[in-house]
């Protein structure tokens, strides 16, 4: 069982059922699941953007541990010199036990290796409970090969959870180790 998947069932259930007075222990917030997402938007070329798009796809399966699925463009932009069908970036819904290693690997290693980190937005909620994290460089991951990547990209993380309250979802994140910008820094 992985460790954090761990402390939280040991540990953050019983302090959050007891903090938000739920009566149940299947009311206390849990995350449901984890989307990560890339978008790509060179080169213009749809086979050199082929090429990119398994380049990209490769170092998902890395980074997470699963198969990544492509997105595609669902109608033609004439502006954006893009044709539908044409692949525009990579996305991957991690649920389970990818999910809970996918986390402990992002607060332990991931967060800690980016420059100049003072902490992640504490603003970063949706109003329904859910927590979205950019990150600028797929670098920050160990598992990525430097050598093997064409160029360094963001990525975009979505953490879904299972309440509605924005409140009870930052306080389970806190506890978990997410490393939140100190109030005074937000200044």
């Amino acid at each position: 069982m992985n460790r954090l998947k761990q402390k939280y069932q040991q540990e953050l259930v019983s302090t959050l059922q007891k903090e938000f007075k739920h009566k149940n222990v299947f009311s206390v917030v849990k995350v449901e699941k984890v989307a990560i997402s890339m978008g790509i938007k060179d080169p213009s070329d749809p086979k050199a953007r082929a090429k990119v798009v398994a380049n990209v796809a490769e170092q998902f399966a890395v980074i997470s541990g699963q198969k990544s699925k492509t997105t595609t463009a669902r109608k033609s932009i004439a502006n954006f010199k893009l044709r539908e069908g044409e692949p525009l970036g990579v996305t991957v819904t991690l649920r389970g036990e990818h999910m809970w290693e996918f986390l402990d690997k992002l607060i332990s290693i991931a967060l800690p290796r980016v420059k100049d980190f003072r902490g992640i937005s504490r603003k970063a909620f949706d109003g329904q409970g859910n927590y979205s994290l950019a990150l600028d460089e797929q670098t920050v991951f160990p598992e990525v090969e430097y050598d093997k990547i064409e160029s360094i990209r963001g990525l975009q993380i979505n953490i879904v959870t299972s309440t509605k309250n924005d409140k009870e979802s930052f306080r389970m994140l806190e506890l978990m180790g997410f490393p939140f910008e100190k109030e005074e820094d937000k200044k």
